[in-house]
């Protein structure tokens, strides 16, 4: 025991108005109290208060003048007070307190009536360097978002964050995070984050992205960690955005707003017909105690509307106005029963309607409403038993996404050929033309996660061997996904025709290019198609019309030769082609369930810092019925960082960060390989005046999917090197490399293409692998030794990788002298060849798009290679403060691409043989080979307060976004046929016109 020194809780003596009570999300600071000869001064008295925090603590150093002092809820305006015989008394103020962080602080007492000096200073924006610390990130709290000009939500906030990409929708992508989906040819929407508020996980299980909203006001602080995660933390693919909300305390505060915004308040729009809209944002804020020194509370309300006019894109003509309503609400409860003990409940809900898309190519009968959120409820439990704590909570997540279709007849998509290549050309449709009947379909969904956890942390400190922070955990959180799915018209199907115009084009013509429209069926259903046909009670009629050579038989070429004409019975008067016909409408259930656990140790010894940990995680998915459709068994994801202090002083750190991230499995792929009781819907091609099933989706005849047995989780490996330093008081500036490979990447897989072991080299069909190509998989690898019964199984995509490395460069300039300020550079070098993230998608189910196809490999579409940031604000004595936000980017990088059910696919040529597979692989230079226009904003706020009394002030502001109106293209067309409303390479989406942003607030 003589080589074991006291704890730094331990040797607190004195309390204010609580206990030394641990909360889950609390940090620390590691201060050091020398003379003015720079020596220790032991047996100081440390007093450690903040008006924002409810702990309150005094401790005493130890005999090398340091303390570490723990449990201290986050903060920025912490007052250190520091007492010691012989010296004066030391005050120092505006001491920043993250989570999950322990900085060093050092202080220099003066003698006799001296004034002390701060060696480390912070301020609002935590500056500091930590010196114990390899995790890359971005603190943020209310006092910094609320001097710049950002949008009121904690998903605008991120885009103030290093390296984080632009994003409409709130879901950006940081440094390896797929940016891109095919499905649409979407840009800026990452499924790799992780989205914490309060302590809930609100990621949705099923997408990927955020799932709760809250109101902004309330964040005490904001973390936002994007590399050098350690293992306490799952995710780390993409980044980890952590929100902690206020706490109520013995006083009485609280705060009112409004703000608002309208079409007066906005420039002209320069590429759509600009839009009549009113937006309004109330909310109201109001904390303190129940019983003092016990009970506290912390509740908030927000309301929020818009009303929006939405003309149509290409003609100008008035279609709608879309209703949008929030309501958001907050509440917490702390208490503290002991010293040593607390309990925290909390709930908060954000319930949405929207009446309609504000979409301009969507026309009214394509129109949708909304109905989205849900209630979030947590249950946590903190003790300190002197250098142990110890935390339990439970949570349950609930959350809605349902939409309903305006006009309840029939979808009929219409496909059409307008371009040189076309053997049948036809002018070009409007919008309305080609978008047919209504939007197809009512969908009801739930995606709810119920999770358990427990957590401890114990510090040890020695005479000689430095100190240790062991932290261990472990939850089991169980993810359901609801979904009802009625198809509406009464038909009960959605069609895709051929336009009227092109009757008569063949099959081959068909599925080849020059078309406008996604097309959902293509070369690789042909094989289907004919099986059909053998199956089928109608095999006689269908034979009789494809058999040109009456052989009796019906083979691929005579599939291809095959024209569509049929009109008949068509919603829409369009040739007859394909649908998808609902056999069976019901609700059903899928279910994910995973459980984790942790174990770290940050050792420290003098100027070096080594935190080891280990995460695993195992995870159990069960279909619609209750049975287990896959099981990953526990997998091992390791975490090692090395920091070290070059000086000794606290100010500086070089380190370095090698660690490995899964992905776990989401929901929607339990979905796809667990439907077994819900809708099933039967894929039909028209061949003559009939329609044809060729293939069935849902239902447990025939699986949609199937989990195979050999698949594996997908990972990220991450390897970091980074220095950091102070400069001066108040300056931190850092560099950081980053490399990843992200591999085992989830893929479905068609085995009739890849598969077939009756088929050789010379007798395959165009896009089937035969035994001994270079694409062929067998049984085998996908853990069977037969074909399995279903349309597809989930598998592990046979080469599929993506390879990143980047450059971060920023500084940041702590507030002091009336301004702070920031920036960074982020250069970012993403290459791979899948965009697949825990989706169905197109590989796997055809050959050409297979990873190890000629020209997949290439760079990442979505990604940036380079982005530019700054920030700053100014605070005058009379109230006025003045800020800014720069942005610049270099553009997203995009392929030339076709469209093919719903997807945009890269461009393909004539089919050719491969690696013993003929099929129409892709073209050289059409990955990633497209670069949109680079594009910056410049956004800045006015902000006046005005003080009531020392407790209340009013506050009114004007945010000024796009200040220079550069109406710059943020997307353009990848089609190379166009669509009908853009051309290839034309822009699709733009910086919106000059804005204005006004609002009030009231705070006491």
């Amino acid at each position: 025991m003589t080589a074991l020194r006291r704890s730094a809780v331990s040797v607190a003596i004195g309390m204010c108005f609580m206990g030394a009570a641990w909360a889950a999300e609390t940090g620390g600071l590691r201060i050091s109290i020398v003379s003015p000869q720079g020596k220790p001064v032991a047996g100081a008295t440390v007093k450690i208060s903040s008006p924002s925090s409810l702990v309150t603590k005094t401790v005493v150093t130890e005999a090398d003048g340091s303390v570490r002092v723990a449990g201290l809820d986050p903060a920025t305006d912490y007052k250190i007070e520091v007492v010691a015989p012989g010296f004066s008394t030391f005050n120092a103020t505006d001491v920043s307190v993250v989570s999950g962080a322990n900085p060093s602080v050092t202080y220099s007492l003066a003698s006799g009536g001296g004034e002390g000096q701060r060696v480390v200073v912070t301020g609002s924006r935590v500056v500091q360097v930590d010196t114990t610390s390899a995790t890359v990130g971005t603190i943020l709290n209310l006092a910094t978002v609320e001097a710049l000009p950002t949008g009121r939500s904690y998903q605008s906030y991120l885009q103030l964050v290093p390296g984080v990409k632009p994003s409409a929708g709130g879901n950006p992508a940081s440094k390896s995070g797929v940016n891109y989906s095919d499905i649409g040819g979407a840009t800026g929407t990452s499924t790799d984050n992780v989205y914490i508020l309060d302590g809930v996980d609100v990621t949705d299980s099923n997408t990927g992205t955020f799932g709760s909203n809250i109101n902004s006001e309330i964040i005490q602080e904001q973390q936002i960690l994007t590399g050098g995660i350690p293992a306490e933390y799952a995710g780390g693919t993409g980044l980890v955005s952590k929100v902690i909300t206020k706490s109520g305390g013995n006083e009485f505060h609280g705060s009112v707003n409004y703000y608002f915004q309208n079409d007066k308040l906005v420039a002209d729009n320069k590429h759509n017909t600009a839009s009549a809209f009113s937006t309004y944002d109330s909310a109201v804020t109001l904390g303190g105690p129940i019983i003092k020194d016990q009970l506290w509370f912390f509740g908030s309300f927000q309301k929020k509307g818009r009303d929006t006019d939405v003309v149509q894109s290409d003609t100008g003509e008035f279609l709608r106005t879309v209703k949008r309503d929030d309501k958001l609400g907050f509440l917490k409860l702390t208490w503290q029963p002991t010293d040593n003990d607390r309990i925290t409940a909390s709930f908060f809900n954000d319930p949405t309607t929207i009446s309609g898309s504000t979409t301009p190519s969507t026309l009214n009968n394509r129109d949708r409403s909304t109905k989205q959120g849900g209630d979030n409820y947590k249950v946590e439990y903190s003790r300190d038993m002197e250098n142990l704590r110890l935390n339990a909570y439970a949570f349950r997540h609930e959350s809605e996404v349902s939409n309903f279709a305006a006009d309840k007849s029939t979808l009929n998509n219409v496909v059409y050929c307008a371009g040189a290549a076309c053997a049948i050309r036809i002018p070009a449709l409007s919008i309305a033309q080609s978008s047919l009947g209504g939007a197809g379909s009512d969908v009801v969904s739930t995606r709810n996660r119920d999770e358990i956890g427990a957590s401890g942390e114990y510090f040890l400190e020695t005479a000689s061997a430095g100190t240790h922070t062991f932290k261990a955990g472990f939850l089991k959180s169980e993810n359901e996904y609801f979904r009802d799915s009625r198809v509406s018209g009464p038909e009960k199907a959605t069609y895709t025709s051929i336009a009227s115009g092109n009757a008569g084009v063949t099959f081959t013509q068909f599925i080849g290019g020059g078309w406008t429209g996604s097309k959902p069926i293509s070369a690789v259903d042909i094989p289907r198609i004919i099986t059909a046909i053998n199956g089928s009670p109608d095999k006689a009629y269908f034979t009789n019309l494809l058999d040109t050579n009456k052989d009796g038989a019906v083979t691929d070429p005579e599939i291809r030769a095959y024209q569509f004409n049929s009109t008949a019975a068509n919603p829409g008067g369009q040739v007859n082609t394909y649908r998808s016909r609902e056999a069976q409408a019901a609700p059903y259930v899928v279910k994910a369930t995973g459980k984790a656990a942790y174990l770290q140790d940050t050792w420290t010894l003098k100027q070096l810092t080594v935190n080891a940990g280990v995460r695993a995680e195992e995870w159990v998915h069960k279909d619609s019925k209750g049975a287990q459709s896959a099981k990953f068994k526990w997998e091992l994801a390791p975490r090692l960082s090395v920091v070290y202090d070059p000086v000794g002083d606290g100010r500086s750190k070089v380190w370095g960060f090698l660690g490995r991230y899964y992905d776990p499995i989401r929901t929607n792929m339990s979905d796809f390989a667990g439907n077994l009781s819900g809708p099933v819907l039967e894929e039909q091609i028209a061949l003559g005046d009939k329609w044809l099933t060729f293939r069935t989706r849902g239902g447990d005849k025939t699986p949609d999917a199937l989990f195979s047995p050999s698949t594996k989780t997908p990972h990220t490996d991450e390897f970091m090197l980074g220095y950091a330093m102070n400069i001066g008081k108040d300056w931190t500036v850092s560099a950081t490399y980053t490399k990843r490979r992200t591999r085992d990447v989830l893929e479905d897989y068609d085995l009739g293409l890849y598969s077939d072991p009756t088929l050789t080299i010379a007798t395959a069909p165009e896009g089937a692998a035969a035994p001994g190509s270079a694409y062929y998989l067998p049984y085998s690898y996908f853990g069977y030794s037969s074909k399995p019964n279903s349309n597809y199984v989930l598998g592990t995509l046979a080469g599929g990788k993506r390879d990143y490395q980047g450059i971060e460069l920023s500084f940041s300039k702590a507030k002091r002298d009336n301004w702070m300020a920031g920036g960074s550079y982020t250069y970012n070098d993403a290459k791979g060849n899948t965009n697949s993230d825990s989706n169905a998608d197109f590989q796997g189910d055809w050959i050409a798009l297979d990873p190890r196809a000629p020209n997949a490999y290439g760079p990442q579409p979505g990604n940036i290679k380079h982005q530019a940031k700054a920030y700053g604000a100014y605070f005058f004595d009379n109230g006025l403060e003045l800020s800014g936000v720069f942005n610049w980017n270099s553009g997203s990088l995009y392929s030339r691409t076709f469209g093919s059910s719903s997807r945009n696919l890269p461009e393909m040529g004539d089919a050719y043989l491969n690696g013993g597979v003929v099929d129409t692989w892709i073209l050289p230079g059409a990955i990633g080979s497209q670069t949109a226009p680079s594009y910056y904003t410049l956004d800045v706020r006015a902000k006046y307060i005005y003080k009531l009394t020392a407790s209340q002030k009013i506050e009114f502001f004007v945010d000024i976004f796009n200040l220079l109106d550069k109406q710059s293209v943020t997307a353009v067309q990848s089609l190379v046929a166009g669509s009908a409303a853009f051309k290839f390479g034309e822009g699709t989406d733009w910086v919106q016109p000059r804005r204005l942003y006004l609002g009030a607030r009231y705070t006491f």
